[in-house]
């Protein structure tokens, strides 16, 4: 955790606390203050209120005998009142009848109209307040009384109040600080050293490392608790769990010895096939060749098929040998997976079988643009098992077919190869990638029964699938899948 940070929750905890300090201060000022401003509003209506009732009763007798010197008198007793600005009598008609000033004479002001059913009105033009009332004299209006007033005094007293306001706020906020100050050393310290630890174990994975105690019995001491449990825990399972770790990698170096010695072994019985078994079948099928040849006169019929049946098994044995070998192959080695066109390899081995057996007429179906990212080697081993055992069982039906295309199967490309040959009971379909497995005898099919158990070899190192699908006399149809090409789309 960077240092930069370690008081970043005092800092929010002492602005938090300034802020609430600073809100409920200013909240409780602006109430305060549009209180009595609302009040002093109030109280200066009233207080006008209560002036121009005693200036008109005052003024009545002037009215009613156009006396405006007496009028003009009793305004004059406005002095008094500092607050008021100028005030003015008019006559039932709307004239001005008396009229006083403050300071100096000015123009006569207008008289606002009284709302209708209303025996006064008042008004807040800038920071003033006019109040007009009617003069009545046994129930008939004979006038007017105008009174317009400063608020100044008003004024004055909410300047007082920001001065008192702001020394407050700032004395709020300095009790803040104090408390804030206080509140770190009990609480917020005691969390910082807690991420701080949080942090060092999570770099160094050392959980032996343990907080040390707040000295109080409070949600912090709980936490801090509640923590070192937690590391203690973890150091015991993470103690239990690098035990089984290395006696994991015990058992795994064991198990890779054994297996370095077992495929030793196999190596070495793979040269040994390779050398000490294929050299006597070769010296057997030769001199039974060297037979035929030099005393085949000399030999009848039925010698003559011994010898013949010699060098077929032997051939049959030499094949076989060969088979096994291919299979041990395509299980050891790294596979390096490059992207190459699956189209086209499919063409080349049926080019070879046509090569080999030119007289067999087979329609061939290739689906054109398939790709595949696998390694190719491997591949053109599935491919030529699987096409050599469609091309061998279509060799009775009068008209030969064979397919190569790409479906979707559960979101993954799967490729086929289909053939209308003699298939095969679908309830021995598991029985085919087995090694040795066959399901037609060697008079009818010839061959080992290993390259099926090939493919199922080089699919599954690739991470992939094979299966099949058929009905007896009716064709079958091979599957693969390989790893990587998931979400690819069989292209037309």
């Amino acid at each position: 955790m960077p240092a930069a940070n370690h008081d970043s929750i005092t800092r929010k905890l002492t602005r938090m606390n300034m802020l609430v300090s600073g809100i409920a201060l200013v909240l409780a000022c602006a109430g305060f203050t549009a209180y009595d401003v609302i009040a002093s509003r109030q109280s200066s209506v009233y207080n006008l209120s209560l002036q121009a009732q005693i200036a008109g009763s005052n003024c009545v007798s002037a009215l009613l005998f156009g006396d405006p010197r007496s009028a003009t008198n009793t305004l004059s007793a406005f002095q008094a009142a500092p607050d008021i600005i100028s005030a003015a009598v008019y006559t039932a008609d709307g004239q001005p009848f008396a009229l006083y000033w403050r300071d100096r004479e000015g123009p006569v002001p207008s008289l606002p109209a009284i709302p209708r059913g209303q025996i006064e009105g008042h008004w807040f033009p800038g920071r003033d307040v006019v109040l007009v009332r009617a003069v009545e004299f046994q129930g008939q209006p004979t006038g007017f009384v105008y009174i317009r007033s400063d608020r100044k005094r008003l004024y004055a007293r909410l300047q007082r109040y920001a001065y008192i306001a702001g020394f407050v706020f700032a004395a709020s906020l300095l009790a803040a600080l104090l408390v804030s100050a206080i509140f770190r050393r009990s609480t917020a310290e005691p969390i910082v050293r807690l991420a701080m630890l949080a942090n060092t174990v999570s770099l160094g994975k050392d959980y032996s490392l343990r907080a040390g105690p707040t000295g109080g019995r409070d949600e912090v001491a709980v936490l801090v608790d509640a923590f070192n449990e937690m590391l203690a825990q973890i150091q015991r399972r993470d103690g239990a769990w690098q035990q089984a770790h290395n006696q994991m990698e015990k058992r795994v170096q064991e198990r890779t010895m054994q297996l370095t010695a077992v495929n030793q072994e196999l190596e070495a019985f793979s040269y040994s096939v390779s050398h000490d078994l294929r050299a006597p079948l070769r010296s057997m099928d030769g001199f039974s060749q060297i037979l035929l040849d030099d005393y085949g006169d000399k030999l009848d019929e039925h010698a003559k098929s011994h010898l013949q049946r010699i060098r077929a098994a032997t051939q049959r044995m030499a094949t076989l040998i060969e088979d096994l070998l291919n299979l041990s192959r395509v299980t050891r080695g790294e596979i390096h997976k490059t992207r190459f066109d699956l189209s086209s390899m499919v063409r080349s081995v049926t080019d070879d079988l046509r090569t080999a057996q030119p007289d067999r007429q087979v329609e061939l179906s290739i689906e054109l643009g398939q790709e595949a990212q696998a390694e190719p080697r491997l591949v053109k081993i599935v491919l030529e098992n699987l096409l050599n055992n469609a091309w061998k069982f279509t060799s009775k039906p009068p008209s030969a077919c064979i397919a190569f295309g790409a479906i979707q199967h559960h979101g993954t490309t799967a490729y086929f190869v289909r053939d209308n040959g003699a298939g095969f009971d679908p309830a021995y379909a598991e029985r085919l990638f087995g090694a040795f497995q066959r399901l037609h005898s060697m008079d009818e099919f010839p061959g080992t029964g290993v390259g099926l158990a090939t493919v199922q070899r080089i699919i599954q190192r690739h991470g992939g699938r094979v299966w099949a699908e058929s009905e007896a006399s009716r064709g079958a149809t091979f599957y693969f899948t390989l790893h990587g090409n998931s979400g690819e789309q069989a292209k037309p």
